[in-house]
């Protein structure tokens, strides 16, 4: 009677299977406009962001949620696999010279027709030596030292990307004001490092060597003929610095055309909204980067222009974007794209 009025009560069911998780990084899904917009571009025209290790990424870049440790050892191949991805700048490198077998390993994980613009180690462009903050402690007796620059920087690029390099770019950060005013004597000492430079030729047919400043008096008289001079003879170009430190892009326009024609290489680093020592302003202000929230549409339609100019001669352009020039590096990459297509119409 009891069994009867309290029967055995059934079995819970079975849990469902729980899906398993990727061990590797996996790529947002594709998106049938980023590879209209891409099929639409120039061939010879790469566009990029600053590094790839930021987790807001999440669903323009990155399928799911990943810790920036693992971005940064193992994103590079999803981040590659987005179609308009086609360059990364790698940052990194200017805080630590990086190994030949630390660049292989980044070759390995994209495709062949993608791009790496490397920063040269602040060891040699770098007048000062700075503490953590990035304030200047002493100076840089390294400086612009063509042994270095080619054993620290040129050589392990080329051994490690090979035909992937794009473009090597000395970021000459701010001069100390006793440089500025022997601005000459830096200029020498430019020449000089270029010059020994090894070809790129041989091993990276796309590759070429820039210069970025982050002092306008560089781009005034006397010095801006002076700079354009030497880039000329050492085969080298001018790296449009988009960033609050120097003038708009309407104002180093005038260097480039000095050089014309050359391939492009261009880093937009920071919105001119912020000011030249508004960097750690717009970090927070735009994390966790995934919307835009200071479009700059003025440069944009300048940047394009350039772009467009530059392909149509069948020049390469390598355009690299850091968070911090709108808010999300990716949109930024894909506004661009568009504006390039609807130019092009």
């Amino acid at each position: 009677m009891q069994d009867s009025l309290f029967p055995e009560a059934p079995p819970p069911p079975a849990p469902a299977p729980r899906r398993k998780a990727s061990t590797s990084v996996q790529p947002a899904a594709p998106r049938p406009e980023h590879q209209a917009l891409t099929a639409a571009l120039p061939k010879t025209l790469h566009l990029g962001t600053s590094s790839w290790t930021y987790p807001g990424w999440t669903g323009l870049i990155w399928a799911e949620d990943y810790p920036d440790a693992k971005l940064s050892k193992e994103g590079l191949r999803a981040y590659s696999q987005h179609p308009l991805m086609r360059a990364v700048s790698v940052d990194r490198a200017f805080y630590r010279p990086l190994t030949v077998s630390q660049y292989t390993s980044y070759a390995l994980q994209v495709p062949d027709d993608f791009r790496f613009v490397i920063k040269a180690p602040s060891l040699v462009s770098d007048a000062l030596v700075r503490d953590e903050t990035g304030r200047g402690m002493t100076m840089n007796r390294n400086f612009l030292d063509p042994e270095l620059a080619v054993r620290e920087f040129v050589e392990p690029a080329l051994a490690g990307l090979g035909h992937k390099l794009g473009a090597l770019v000395f970021q000459l950060s701010p001069l100390p004001e006793a440089w500025l005013k022997r601005l000459d004597r830096v200029l020498d000492q430019l020449a000089t490092m270029l010059a020994a430079l090894p070809s790129l030729l041989p091993v990276a047919p796309d590759a070429v060597v820039a210069v970025e400043v982050r002092d306008p008096l560089f781009l005034q008289p006397p010095y801006a003929m002076r700079l354009a001079n030497l880039l000329r003879d050492a085969g080298a170009t001018y790296c449009l610095g988009l960033h609050a430190k120097m003038p708009p892009i309407a104002e180093q326009l005038p260097m480039l055309r000095a050089l014309w024609p050359r391939p492009l290489v261009c880093r937009w680093n920071l919105h001119r909204v912020h000011g030249a020592f508004g960097y750690e302003e717009a970090k927070q202000l735009y994390a966790p980067y995934d919307k835009l929230v200071d479009p700059d549409l003025e440069t944009r339609a300048a940047l394009v222009k350039v772009i467009a100019a530059t392909t149509k001669a069948g020049h390469k352009a390598y355009v690299t974007i850091s968070n911090k020039a709108e808010g999300s590096a990716p949109l930024t990459v894909e506004a661009l794209a568009q504006a390039m297509v609807d130019l092009q119409r």
